[in-house]
């Protein structure tokens, strides 16, 4: 899924929700206050990459399908589709009357208009990928990646692009029927459409403001259960019932206020004191033990579908050699991170993929353990890697730093690894920190020697973790690519033969993990704390929190 803000562990924690003067409701009010923990850096589907983005856009907008509360795929904005038999073209319809949240009309060619303007290069989309698998959509977001379109102008990219478009598999049959065309067979392709990359956007208002229309509560026109009412930068975004919604009747909260707060103490202070309802990012890590003491029947330690890691820029000396990242990824003590700094159960990560993924290609239902570890810790190894890579004992080893989003959690993991390396490998390394949106900027831009990241997947299968690793990936900021990698990835989503596309997917992570781009941590748990008070609450494995049927008990 999404890069991940929080820091060692998805938490969410609950409150008795009630009415406060800090909400400014009355005591009839059905009012959540949510912390998700930073400014995000855009709400257009779109475009964005982060979690704290997809916990809003998830109350704003809603694609085809949703999720229901075990993460499968419901009818959303699609009252029932087809199939055909071999699972390449699907026919959704769309229920009756249905409106954005300004009440103008919401099509099928909403859909597919919202769908090719992610393709269209000139948006450069990170997530465009995400759309691969319908017809003809590759090849219309990278064809520009041809040295022949390098001096091209805008005009000339997006008369190409409109030719490309012609071929396009998405296709509104009519007002209210969408017909999708897949390049091959895919398993998770309805659990794709209820991903935030596959919701709708309101072409007016795009076509009116395209660099920031999503930044103006009067064009972030959206048509899901809410609509935004105010969005103060760095502190708060509001949003209230949308009575245009097709459900409308069965929304019960009246708004939602999701706070932009990073401190963890600051956070966790709210909580307690009542003035928040929902801390979905920002639980101060130094207090996990005495929550869990004061908390026994409301903290809960959930399974999660992803992993914390480091990225290494191959482009910056001396991380282009392998077996400096090799050193630096053996170098540490992962089960001291999990027990002495997380406290939630994380798993320490020895591969990419975490357990939870079915997989029938081997004796174990399960991706992970068919696939094994593909390292341990090893400092006497990373030493001889570090001295045949000419650092002998560290020597001469420049100084690099470390890159973390703003998180006293972040900067306590970042402190640890920094002594980890200094002890076992004689290296220093610098740390330094950046607020949400400036440390995506320098990531994505390659401004940046190592990086923390966090990636929680968008669908129960692997290749949700495994098709980021691709050459010139929208989300990978390492600058690795490996054409035999990128060959394993293809033969995984055009197969239709589900044991020839895990192995392709053992093969290519087992050559990531050799190459080593990045340096993995630990795997995510969610913890979560829940109040009697607070009903209809969800957050599937790979989904946001959804507060769509979320109540209070008065």
């Amino acid at each position: 899924m999404r890069r991940f803000v929080a820091g060692m562990l998805a938490v969410v924690m609950l409150a008795a929700v009630g009415c406060s003067s800090s909400s400014g409701g009355s005591d009839s009010d059905q009012v959540i206050r949510i912390n998700i923990g930073t400014n995000p850096q855009t709400i257009d589907p779109r475009v964005s990459t982060g979690l704290p983005e997809a916990h809003v856009e998830i109350a704003l907008f809603e694609g085809l399908m949703r999720l229901d509360e075990n993460g499968n795929a419901i009818p959303g904005a699609a009252e029932s589709y087809d199939v055909n038999e071999d699972n390449t073209v699907f026919t959704f319809h769309l229920r009756d009357g249905l409106k954005w949240s300004n009440g103008d009309p919401l099509t099928a060619q909403d859909f597919v208009w919202s769908w090719k303007s992610t393709l269209n290069p000139l948006l450069a989309s990170e997530y465009a990928y995400q759309l691969y698998y319908i017809k003809g959509a590759e090849q219309m977001n990278t064809f520009t990646s041809d040295p022949k379109w390098e001096n091209a102008s805008d005009e000339e990219i997006a008369a190409e692009f409109e030719r490309l478009s012609q071929d396009f598999g998405a296709v509104a049959l009519d007002e209210k029927t969408l017909q999708v065309t897949l390049e091959a067979p895919t398993p998770y392709f309805l659990s794709l459409t209820a991903f935030h990359t596959y919701y709708p956007v309101h072409r007016a208002s795009v076509e009116a403001n395209p660099e920031a229309w999503f930044r103006d509560t009067k064009t972030t026109i959206g048509n899901g259960p809410f609509k935004i009412v105010s969005w103060t930068e760095k502190e708060k975004i509001v949003v209230e019932r949308n009575p245009n919604y097709w459900d409308a009747k069965n929304i019960k909260l009246d708004r939602i206020e999701f706070y932009l707060i990073e401190e963890e103490s600051t956070v966790t202070t709210m909580f307690e004191n009542g003035e928040l309802d929902i801390v979905e990012s920002g639980v101060n890590v130094a207090e996990l033990d005495r929550l869990k003491a004061d908390y026994p029947d409301e903290l809960h330690i959930l399974p999660d579908l992803g992993i914390y890691y480091y990225l290494f820029n191959v482009e910056k000396e001396p991380l282009n050699d392998k077996r400096v990242r090799q050193a630096l990824t053996y170098a540490i003590d992962r089960q001291q991170i999990v027990e002495q700094i997380t406290k939630a159960g994380q798993v320490p990560a020895f591969s990419l993929v975490p357990e939870g993924i079915p997989d029938p290609s081997g004796s174990e239902n399960d991706f992970r353990k068919n696939g094994g570890d593909f390292f341990t810790e090893d400092v006497q190894k990373a030493q001889q890697l570090l001295a045949e890579a000419g650092y002998p004992n560290g020597q001469g080893f420049p100084k690099l730093t470390i890159l973390y989003n703003t998180s006293e959690a972040h900067q306590k993991i970042a402190e640890a690894i920094q002594e980890m390396w200094k002890k076992n490998l004689g290296i220093d390394v610098e740390l330094t920190n950046q607020e949400w949106a400036v440390y995506l900027d320098s990531r994505q831009t390659g401004d940046y020697e190592i990086a923390r990241a966090g990636w929680i997947g968008d669908y129960i299968d692997p290749m949700t973790f495994i098709d980021m690793w691709v050459t010139d990936g929208g989300n990978n900021d390492t600058n690795w690519g490996n054409p035999e990698y990128d060959r394993l990835v293809s033969i995984a989503k055009k197969s239709a033969d589900p044991v020839e596309r895990m192995k392709a997917m053992h093969d290519a992570e087992a050559l990531l993990m050799d190459e080593m781009p990045i340096l993995p941590i630990y795997h995510y748990t969610r913890v979560v704390m829940v109040s009697k008070n607070v009903e209809g609450w969800s957050m599937p494995l790979t989904s946001p929190l959804n507060l769509r049927d979320a109540s209070i008990k008065k």
